[in-house]
């Protein structure tokens, strides 16, 4: 699969079909970060899930278990965080 393809794949991922079943990243995130604080104790913004699911995906592919998935989903994170922050951004919310 060609990077195109992939990037391609990842686009239907996030805002198709797991957008559908999931719902809003940013709400999903919200409510994962939620929960991880209260686990932890600690807050996590919904650009921190993005990056911490990034990085389990990371993982995966270091650990030589990856399959074409983990990177398609890991474009998917990325686009995901990339697009809160520059949603914060553009509404002065740089350092949340």
């Amino acid at each position: 699969m060609k990077r195109k393809e992939i990037l391609e794949t990842a686009y239907g991922c996030v805002c198709g079909q797991r957008q559908t079943d999931y719902g809003k990243p940013e709400d999903n995130f919200t409510a994962i970060g939620r929960l991880w604080e209260a686990y932890k104790g600690i807050p996590f913004t919904p650009v921190d899930v993005a990056v911490m699911m990034g990085l389990l995906k990371i993982g995966r592919i270091q650990s030589g278990t990856a399959t074409l998935d983990s990177f398609i989903d890991l474009a998917g994170y990325a686009a995901c965080g990339g697009e809160l922050v520059s949603e914060m951004k553009s509404e002065g919310k740089q350092n949340e």
